[in-house]
């Protein structure tokens, strides 16, 4: 399933934070969005959910006009976000987080993930099951945080900085799912750690304060430094 993000312009009241931007996501595709603090990553990914509404332009998801759906019918179209800080219910179990993952996409033609395929990706999750969320280390909520996105019909997934936080070793077994989970689902991923998501990606997208500032496949970036440094002023 195909995301086109065609010219859109986002505001924050009077404040303009996206100006005209365009993005194509294929199956079976890791594409990352880079930039510097406030350059428009997060509101790119709140804008498909319908948590701000453009202004200007189109977001389809294959044939579907998202763009004025309001955000509790996004995720009916198969569309899961990962926010970042991930935001599990503390006070819930791990199923009960799962479980309400699940509850708005039961319905529609995306891939169907049953909890026993979750786990495949996730196994340590079966362990806790039973546990409230607030017991779970960083990295085992973080699991948790990508399960509950997985739960139900699934088209397309949005993580928001899912290394966050978390000691390389964790870092390393998420890279690993991901890696895995991207021959099943679309990702639209915004990472700060370079060296992980340009191993991640297969392409990247540049956002320099609200616009488009390169677009290119991400293995040149992840080999070459001095081209990193000049796209990414870093």
């Amino acid at each position: 399933m195909t995301l086109r993000i065609e010219s859109i312009d986002c505001y924050y009241g009077h404040v303009q934070v996206l100006r005209g931007v365009s993005l194509n996501l294929a199956p079976g595709e890791v594409l990352c969005l880079l930039g510097r603090n406030g350059a428009g990553k997060t509101t790119t990914l709140k804008a498909i959910m319908g948590l701000v509404r453009p202004r200007t332009g189109r977001i389809l998801l294959g044939d579907t006009d998202l763009t004025a759906l309001p955000a509790h019918e996004v995720p009916k179209h198969g569309i899961a976000y990962v926010p970042q800080g991930r935001r599990l219910f503390p006070n819930l179990t791990v199923a009960e987080n799962l479980e309400l993952g699940r509850l708005r996409r039961r319905r529609g033609d995306g891939i169907r993930w049953e909890a026993d395929r979750i786990f495949e990706f996730f196994p340590r999750i079966r362990e806790r099951l039973g546990s409230r969320a607030e017991t779970l280390s960083g990295g085992e909520q973080q699991m948790v945080a990508i399960a509950r996105a997985l739960s139900g019909n699934l088209k397309l997934l949005l993580l928001d900085e899912p290394f966050e936080g978390l000691a390389p070793a964790v870092s390393e077994m998420i890279f690993r799912s991901l890696d895995r989970l991207r021959r099943e689902v679309p990702i639209l991923i915004v990472e700060h750690d370079l060296d992980l998501v340009l191993a991640l990606a297969d392409r990247v997208s540049v956002l320099d304060r609200g616009r488009i500032a390169h677009e290119g496949p991400a293995a040149p970036l992840r080999a070459d430094r001095e081209l990193r440094r000049q796209v990414l002023w870093v």
